[in-house]
């Protein structure tokens, strides 16, 4: 019977079974019970149990002499239960969908792949993404090559030695404030008023907007706490959702201030599910009573829904094209646009760091560039009076 215990990651128990491999390595596999840590230790220390009982260690351990193709498969199998579903799903899909297809055809051994390979490789595709997309490709190659590395399975990592291409820097969309009015008269009454409310006032993510709760909203103290977000992604063609209790990062998680417009506006809407909750009866849903953004019948806005749906809305309105995420753009834009330093709108988006905020936005900070002008001006008056 092979050693294991319980783990806790992300609010659910994980079985870590830990068993020698053929050199008599120490190996661990996690093996997700998909029990929520609250309530359910009893029957996760059972599933643990039967679980020692009955796992067989593989016989065969990886080695170097495996195709590159297989390995990177073997290595999305071993990382999945240590990483986010949503990061798996990224994943998943440049392994199985461009990795493997490319190096299969190649017939490259593990060992035996170069830094040439993989610069080929990014090369070839260039020519049908773009220079960020290929930086992911590059991210995920080291780190799986960084992996085999760990487990000596190489010596050294071959994607050290490749140039990854430049990104293009991205320019976001934004709207005006005469662009948010007319969007927010469209959206009034409409499943997405909310979403976009929290997009263009609050800039809030996609998955913080859906994820936002009734128990975030502090109506006494007029505060909104964002700390719980909703995803949305594909493997292998399934589609999956999941609710998280964390943010994108630490620094995402922050509290905001309820403005009277949206308290009155949330009001509202928890009197409206009330009545609809009564209306329906046993036909409302009733997985996502603590939710805010929910239909008419309790079912949870999805992601994926509000992405769909909302250039349909600015197109049956006559409203410009742009993203969900650019409602993002267009708070950062408001504020900086109202005198808001730009510390103080990294703190309102929830971004980790302060350079990922200027980065970002400092092209549109014209307020600094005008006071930089006018020390100018009052620096060089004697200078200037020369050419004037």
């Amino acid at each position: 019977m092979v050693a294991g215990h319980l783990q806790e990651k992300n609010g659910m128990f994980y079985i870590v079974l830990t068993y020698p491999d053929a050199a008599g390595k120490r190996k661990n596999k996690w093996i997700s019970t998909k029990l929520p840590v609250k309530g359910n230790k009893k029957k996760a220390e059972k599933m643990l149990a039967e679980m020692r009982q009955t796992f067989v260690p593989p016989e065969k351990p990886l080695d170097n002499d495996i195709k590159f193709s297989d390995y990177m498969l073997q290595w999305l199998e071993i990382i999945k239960p240590t990483i986010a579903t949503t990061t798996y799903a990224s994943y998943s899909f440049i392994v199985k969908s461009v990795v493997v297809p490319y190096f299969k055809k190649a017939d490259t051994t593990l060992y035996g792949l170069k830094a040439l390979d993989i610069q080929t490789f990014y090369l070839e595709q260039l020519k049908k993404v773009s220079a960020s997309t290929v930086i992911h490709y590059h991210t995920l190659l080291h780190r799986a090559l960084k992996y085999a590395v760990k487990i000596e399975l190489i010596e050294v990592n071959p994607a050290d030695k490749v140039d990854r291409p430049k990104a293009n820097r991205f320019v976001g969309s934004f709207y005006d404030s005469d662009e948010v009015q007319e969007l927010f008269k469209a959206a009034k009454g409409s499943k997405l008023e909310i979403p976009i409310f929290l997009g263009a006032f609050y800039g809030l993510r996609r998955s913080e907007a859906i994820g936002l709760r009734w128990d975030a909203i502090d109506f006494q103290n007029n505060t909104i706490t964002i700390r719980h977000t909703v995803t949305s992604c594909c493997i292998d063609g399934k589609k999956i959702q999941e609710a998280r209790d964390t943010t994108k990062t630490k620094s995402s998680m922050r509290t905001l201030p309820l403005v009277p417009v949206f308290k009155d506006l949330l009001l509202e809407k928890k009197k409206q599910q009330a009545e609809y909750r009564r209306v329906c009866g046993r036909s409302y849903d009733k997985r996502y009573l603590d939710y805010i953004c929910v239909d008419e019948m309790g079912t949870l806005i999805s992601p994926n829904y509000l992405t769909d749906t909302f250039p349909k809305l600015l197109e049956k309105n006559g409203l410009r094209r742009i993203r969900y995420h650019d409602l993002r753009h267009s708070c950062a834009s408001l504020l900086l646009a109202n005198g808001v330093p730009m510390k103080q709108i990294q703190e309102w988006l929830g971004h980790s760091d302060f350079s990922t905020t200027a980065n970002v936005y400092a092209h549109l900070d014209y307020n600094s560039k005008l006071s930089s002008a006018d020390a100018m001006v009052n620096g060089l008056q004697g200078a200037l009076s020369v050419i004037s």
